[in-house]
């Protein structure tokens, strides 16, 4: 079985190929089935590195995987990473064809770039950590300046993620985003009432990453559109499942 992929509706030139996983198409069994691409969640090691060749051979590119930290550092990754530990980095970026950026998820947000004269490519990993600390504009920077190009000719693309009716957060993630508990917020926070008393809300986190992007002079950002939560059958959710498998978001230069 070949592994199910979503394709990025988007403004990106021919050149460039993109692709997210789902978790259907692999070999994995249990709270990973069936393709996971994490290889420390507790799956079986041989499984995940037949999940990571399927995926390889389905999309025509070799992933370079990051080790992710939920931080806002954009790394260069090309055919000489292949092998070799992966960076401490939440977003990478290339111009070196045939090699794909990578980005793990389970409910963080996975964001694609591609600059339209098709001369580099990034991925970005973004919690709401990273998402608040910078992750994406760095990545879009990094694009930018390797294929010389401003921020609006840059297209984007938002992947699945947590949606907006089940990311419950507490008051720091308002701060971490400039907001406080009295302010009315509808489009990015909804205040939700508990039993115990304690302040909640439910966050949009596609709406947050779209805000980010607009404000670093990105145009035209497409997706967001998945919950990962709700979706059970399509994708792996840690805040559904606990112990489960991630999925990755690719994109990369064709040879």
């Amino acid at each position: 079985m070949r592994p199910e992929l979503l394709r990025p509706d988007w403004d990106a030139p021919a050149s460039v190929g993109a692709a997210m996983s789902t978790r259907s198409g692999g070999v994995s069994g249990g709270p990973w089935a069936s393709l996971n691409l994490g290889t420390a969640v507790g799956d079986d090691p041989a499984a995940v590195a037949e999940n990571r060749a399927r995926l390889a051979a389905a999309a025509g590119a070799a992933p370079v995987w990051l080790q992710q930290v939920h931080g806002a550092r954009a790394v260069r990754v090309g055919a000489a990473d292949l092998g070799h530990e992966p960076p401490l980095a939440d977003a990478s970026w290339t111009n070196e064809p045939g090699v794909a950026c990578a980005v793990q998820v389970a409910d963080c947000l996975p964001v694609l770039f591609a600059a339209r004269n098709g001369r580099a490519v990034g991925a970005a990993h973004a919690g709401w950590r990273g998402l608040a600390g910078g992750v994406l504009e760095a990545a879009l920077a990094a694009v930018c300046e390797a294929a010389a190009c401003a921020p609006d000719a840059v297209a984007v693309w938002l992947g699945p993620c947590i949606g907006p009716c089940r990311f419950e957060v507490g008051e720091e993630v308002l701060r971490a985003f400039g907001g406080a508990p009295a302010a009315t917020d509808p489009l990015r926070f909804v205040p939700r009432a508990r039993a115990d008393g304690s302040p909640r809300w439910l966050a949009n986190l596609p709406q947050l990453a779209r805000e980010r992007l607009q404000a670093a002079g990105a145009r035209g950002v497409s997706g967001g559109r998945w919950c990962t939560v709700e979706q059970a059958s399509d994708f792996f959710s840690f805040r559904r499942d606990g112990v489960t498998g991630r999925m990755a978001a690719l994109v990369w230069l064709r040879g």
